[in-house]
């Protein structure tokens, strides 16, 4: 592989609905590997499609990701499908086990189907936290807050997503719906026992890492197995993620932005320890100074890319081109649509 078609490792974001100057500037770092779209960086199709031609032109081998789960985290909503909360299948799956975990696979695809239709590599998706009332940051996008629901159904909408030609990423690593804290606004704490976290929520993991592609990791810390956070943990990401389940995809850091991530340092020493402890990318989003502080953290030291990331690009399968046009679509929307109602 050529080393200019190796992804660099961060991951940042752009302010409006196409490039300015300063970010072309930016996206031309040597360490900018990747490209993660808000809903503000949206309008309608057409300037989706622009705005991808043009970040493309800027850097072809740059992969362009987005959160696109359904229900409340759907990023581009005009003109694109409403997807249902993914806990939505939980009460179909409670009625009729076989139809919803079709219904799943379903969803999987035609989220998928429509963000690659639209040349974009990757929706950060599925999430594999187990459901929990208590829980203000993850709620109604868990599946089920049951384990063996929510791996069957994870696995079909992995299913769907593969189907349409996009890596599937499960999140967040190893459970964060449990806690009832937000790591966007703080540092979640999870004081329970090891063995309690895996009989549950690591379960989910478990049970769907011959089928994921990549992992994120949670900004949350459980201090009875590593006083780090999940995504800066040596414990989490190498003993326990690549050793004892034998994960060999990549692995994203969440957002390094959020509150829960600031404790261990400014934004170079985060990147730096997440890193270290096994990030093969690392995201920071909605913060361009720190964005610029750790590109040139790593154009300093020389971070070479990360060739393990050439595997997320899309390969869509070949009814993506003419999406809309054909009776798959058609018959997947019906689906979805009774999920919504």
């Amino acid at each position: 592989m050529n080393e200019n078609q190796i992804p660099g490792v961060l991951m940042l974001d752009i302010q409006g609905q196409n490039l300015s100057a300063e970010e072309r500037q930016l996206l031309s770092h040597q360490a900018v590997g990747g490209l993660i779209l808000f809903s503000r960086n949206y309008s309608e199709p057409d300037q989706l499609r622009d705005l991808i031609a043009e970040v493309r032109e800027c850097k072809p081998e740059i992969l362009l990701a987005v959160d696109q789960e359904g229900g409340r985290v759907q990023r581009f909503k005009s003109g694109f499908v409403r997807l249902p909360a993914p806990h939505r299948l939980s009460s179909a799956f409670n009625e009729n086990p076989a139809e919803a975990i079709n219904q799943a696979q379903v969803h999987g695809w035609v989220m998928a189907a429509e963000i690659l239709h639209f040349g974009l590599d990757l929706s950060f998706a599925p999430v594999l936290d187990l459901y929990a009332s208590a829980s203000r940051v993850i709620g109604d996008r868990a599946f089920s807050a049951e384990v063996d629901t929510a791996v069957k159904l994870a696995r079909a909408y992995i299913n769907g997503m593969h189907e349409a030609g996009m890596v599937a990423t499960g999140k967040h690593f190893p459970g964060h719906g449990t806690v009832a804290a937000d790591s966007h606004l703080e540092l979640p704490i999870d004081d329970r026992r090891e063995a309690e976290i895996w009989s549950q929520d690591l379960s989910v993991f478990s049970g769907c890492i011959d089928v994921l592609d990549a992992i994120m990791p949670a900004h949350v810390c459980y201090p009875n197995i590593d006083q780090d956070c999940a995504g800066f943990s040596n414990v989490w990401l190498q003993s326990i993620l690549r050793q004892r389940l034998g994960f060999e995809g990549v692995i994203f850091s969440d957002d390094l932005s959020m509150e829960a991530a600031k404790a261990i340092g400014n934004a170079e020493t985060r990147a730096k320890k997440a890193l270290a402890a096994g990030c093969d990318m690392v995201l920071v989003c909605n913060d361009r100074r720190s964005a610029v502080e750790v590109a040139d953290y790593l154009e300093k030291i020389g971070h070479a890319g990360n060739p393990r990331l050439a595997r997320l690009r899309a390969s869509p399968s070949l009814e993506i081109a003419t999406l809309y046009d054909t009776e798959k679509w058609a018959a997947a929307i019906e689906i979805v649509d009774r999920l919504n109602d």
